[in-house]
């Protein structure tokens, strides 16, 4: 196929910026030697951040980027940058926090003009074509004739980005208490939606690691009124338009209250994180929608987003290909009374009630979401049939409806491969294994591991952040270090391969060498060799990804139980001091942090398995959830491992329960150790 137009970004992999490749617009990809162009021509420039899923983007592209007359409105005073997001979160960081100090607002696309030296001082997300072009020419002019203006502001903005993000470093404070934790969760809970779940807003985000430390809270702290929000919420979920009855997996948000329609795209680390979520749920009240809800997800990521090599791709898109041969968010997932009649013939009636194709189901111009929000017991009495007749029609009406919908033109697939969220689909697997007890997750848990350890680490030890094509070009992100790292320790949890901690404890050592920043007693979002633009960021704030600082305090202090003289446990507390003035008043936004709270309020255990029977045990015990636990384990003699060490005896395999390495008399069955490792707080 030729093209008109071809820019500097045919070179890169992502498959974003290969979208924009035959854009008009001179577009090119970020680089320090751009910016030195930029200030040598002292030549504003133009940075647009999206990613290769994102609709709007889509939109944007097409009304104003593939444009000749913007285009060249945009190549005659700019330097372009097209940036994917999700290669360099570094730099969306930046000038994220940048147009919501100008705006109050954020999202993508996310559209800054800079300085030649990558201050910004004009932002904004969509913008229909004609206003793009309006002001970006009075942009111009600005800098044109009132130049010492704009870089007064520029700089004033830029000392702003800076202060946003200082964190300083609290010595001598105490932790967290268990009496401040519980008003925190009070004050949170007011924003609960205790019907629907999630909270009262549209749209709603599901936000994992929220309700990950909410099972975890209401599980120590035997909280009814939580546990019962906890379970709302994952059934409206699994229940909902959100998540794909025909073909598995999760949308990345709903559009409405009741988790119906969603924005289609499917994201690679919103379901590794749901795969460990449903996972924990499933292991703490057995409810087997929970156990459904993490198989056919792990079954959409393996069909549609796993790679030859057992590394995982990024996203589908939200859009694909329509009747007519155009662009339509969700086309490929959305169903027609018509056409369902049509392929489910007598079924239809049984599944019109059991997803709703009905008012409740219908989304617009005659197209149906499905969702369910009605017990199986009563649609099964409504139609005269056992439950197990009742599901073997809906899966028998699911396996039509997947194969029509194979036919159909799929989305686009973002077959980049990113470290940081394969640790996160990584961690999942690892949680379905042990949860879920099926051998086949380890088994993917174990390839991709050994293909994120033999194919994005760099010669130095360290991880890149990025792969495609055999290769990878950006070094890692403390995302990708944390991510991993905490996956990494998760399977030695479930294997007691020595190679994983060892693994995992390397690179949490390469970490504290290269990211760690004595004055705030954090970690920097980028290595401290790594260039940066106007600040390098310290990321704390949870979110629908947990903050790395929040994920790396957790892996110092699991760690730290088994390597106790290296002082990680000193670096996680402290950590989580510096940050703990939030959790009053945001603690939904620190949610991932507030598991650290429990730790070291509550009792935490170290189990130690030593013996023949070993890996038996630690099986039957890693079924169970228990928050407040890391396990151990070995059926050597002879172990590096000081928890581990002088505990082996011939034909047994005895547990230890320890705190702090001082453990008790060993028990030998798993409900003996059920019974001296309480989950339920005693204060």
């Amino acid at each position: 196929m030729t093209h008109k137009h071809t820019n500097n970004l045919i070179h890169e992999s992502s498959p974003y910026l290969l979208q924009h490749a035959h854009n008009p617009v001179h577009w090119e990809a970020w680089s320090q030697e751009l910016m030195a162009r930029a200030k040598k021509e002292n030549k504003l420039v133009l940075v647009s951040i999206g990613y290769a899923a994102c609709h709007w983007c889509h939109v944007m592209e097409h009304e104003c980027f593939e444009d000749e007359t913007v285009a060249g409105v945009m190549n005659e005073h700019f330097i372009c940058i097209k940036i994917d997001r999700e290669e360099r979160p570094d730099i969306d960081h930046i000038y994220m926090d940048a147009l919501q100090m100008m705006t109050g607002s954020g999202g993508w696309p996310l559209n800054v003009v800079t300085l030649p030296d990558g201050k910004p001082f004009w932002g904004a997300t969509y913008v229909k074509k004609q206003d793009w072009m309006t002001v970006l020419q009075q942009l111009a002019d600005l800098y044109k004739n009132e130049q010492k203006k704009v870089i007064e502001y520029a700089e004033n903005l830029a000392e702003g980005i800076r202060t946003i993000n200082l964190v300083e470093k609290k010595e001598g404070a105490p932790v967290f208490s268990m009496a401040q934790l519980d008003e925190a969760i009070v004050q949170w809970s007011s924003y609960f939606d205790t019907f629907l779940g999630g909270h009262k807003r549209a749209p709603k985000f599901m936000m994992p690691c929220n309700i990950d430390f909410l099972l975890h809270y209401a599980t120590i702290r035997n909280d009814q009124a939580i546990k019962d929000y906890v379970n709302v919420t994952l059934t409206r979920m699994a229940n909902g338009g959100i998540f794909d009855h025909v073909g598995g997996g999760f949308s990345r948000y709903a559009v409405d209250t009741k988790w119906h329609v969603p924005h289609f795209e499917k994201m690679l680390y919103d379901n590794g994180q749901m795969v460990s979520l449903y996972a924990k749920a499933f292991a703490a009240t057995k409810n087997n929608l929970y156990k459904k809800t993490v198989e056919e997800t792990i079954s959409f990521v393996t069909e549609e987003l796993m790679a030859p090599n057992h590394g995982f791709y990024s996203s589908l898109d939200a859009d694909s290909l329509n009747t007519e041969n155009k662009l339509e968010e969700g086309a490929y997932y959305v169903w027609t009374v018509s056409e369902l009649e049509n392929l489910l013939g007598d079924d239809f009636k049984i599944f019109k009630d059991y997803y709703n194709i009905n008012d409740y189901g219908h989304w617009e111009h005659g197209n149906y979401v499905l969702i369910k929000d009605v017990p199986d017991l009563e649609i099964a009495a409504r139609h005269s049939l056992t439950i197990e007749e009742l599901n073997a029609t809906i899966e028998a009406c699911k396996v039509i409806l997947k194969n029509e919908r194979d036919k159909r033109n799929r989305p686009r697939l973002d077959d980049k491969i990113l470290t940081s969220w394969n640790g996160l689909m990584l961690k999942g697997l690892v949680d379905a294994y042990r949860y879920l007890q099926n051998d086949a997750y380890l088994d993917l848990a174990v390839k991709n591991a050994n293909f994120i350890l033999n194919h994005l680490t760099t010669e130095e030890g360290g991880l890149f952040h990025n792969h495609k094509n055999g290769t990878s070009s950006i070094n890692g992100f403390l995302e990708d270090y944390a991510s991993v790292i905490d996956a990494l320790f998760a399977l030695y949890e479930v294997t007691f391969d020595e190679n994983w901690l060892l693994k995992a404890k390397e690179l949490l050592d390469f970490c504290i060498t290269n990211f760690y920043d004595e004055g705030s007693a954090l970690f920097f979002f980028t290595a401290k060799s790594d260039a940066f633009v106007i600040r390098r960021t310290l990321e704390v704030a949870d979110n629908v990804i947990p903050a790395s600082n929040s994920i790396m305090a957790h892996c110092l202090f699991k760690i730290g139980k088994l390597f106790p003289k290296e002082g990680y446990d000193d670096l996680a507390q402290q950590m989580l001091l510096n940050v703990q003035e939030n959790f009053t008043k945001n603690a939904q936004g620190y949610a991932n942090w507030l598991h650290l709270v429990l730790y070291y309020q509550q009792n935490f255990y170290e189990i130690a398995i030593v013996g023949n029977e070993s890996g038996v045990k630690a099986k039957e015990l890693n079924a169970h959830y228990l928050p407040q636990t890391l396990v151990a384990g070995s059926n050597k003699p002879t172990n590096d491992l000081l928890l581990l060490q002088n505990r082996f005896v011939e034909q047994a395999t005895p547990i230890y329960i320890c705190q702090d390495g001082s453990c008790k008399l060993p028990v030998n069955t798993i409900e003996e150790t059920l019974l001296q490792v309480s989950t339920i707080s005693e204060d």
